[in-house]
């Protein structure tokens, strides 16, 4: 199995070592050629305008893009999640634009207000997850083909729309790989 993280800012790292812990091989990508060969692909927290930015400036948008409509597994997490968003609230263009979801943008704060919270993830089990929130995002409505997973105070904060999984927090940021796990057993 071979995992893609993009690698353009953002947690990156934390992401490869949470796969390491779970014995999975990656590789950043920078590039369009680094997603050859991949059976799925993470994209990390961090700045989405900048990340989007990035994406657009090395081509990666549309490469990516057509790899979702194809089936292949992808974990957005809080910026990936706007990334993967088909809308985002305020008007901000969307970017890769493959989840039935709207997204808004900062919607737990500035990054002082930065917490964690232990979420009920039922397709995880029965032990709630230490979720990290950084100026977090939240889902503010999903289609009719997405599934919420978590909420948080009300807010949408967890979904999964087949192949492809979206999360608010950062999961990398802890040592409870359920989530990497969950996400790898979705690429098989």
């Amino acid at each position: 199995m071979n995992i893609g993280v993009i690698a353009l800012q953002g947690a990156f790292v934390e992401h490869q070592k949470a796969l390491a812990r779970l014995g999975v091989s990656s590789v950043l990508v920078k590039r369009r050629q680094h997603l050859a060969g991949l059976d799925g692909l993470i994209i990390p927290g961090g700045e989405s305008t900048s990340i989007g930015r990035l994406m657009r400036e090395y081509d990666l948008l549309e490469p990516i893009r057509d790899l979702a409509q194809h089936g292949m597994p992808m974990l957005g997490t809080c910026a990936g999640m706007i990334i993967l968003a088909k809308r985002i609230s305020g008007g901000e263009e969307p970017h890769v634009a493959v989840m039935d979801v709207e997204v808004a943008r900062n919607s737990f704060g500035r990054q002082r207000e930065s917490f964690e919270a232990d979420l009920d993830i039922p397709v995880l089990g029965s032990r709630p997850f230490p979720a990290v929130f950084i100026r977090a995002p939240h889902i503010v409505s999903v289609g009719p083909n997405v599934e919420v997973l978590a909420t948080y105070q009300d807010r949408i904060v967890a979904v999964q729309e087949g192949h492809l999984l979206a999360l608010s927090f950062h999961p990398e940021l802890t040592d409870d790989d359920r989530i990497h796990a969950y996400f790898l057993d979705l690429v098989g």
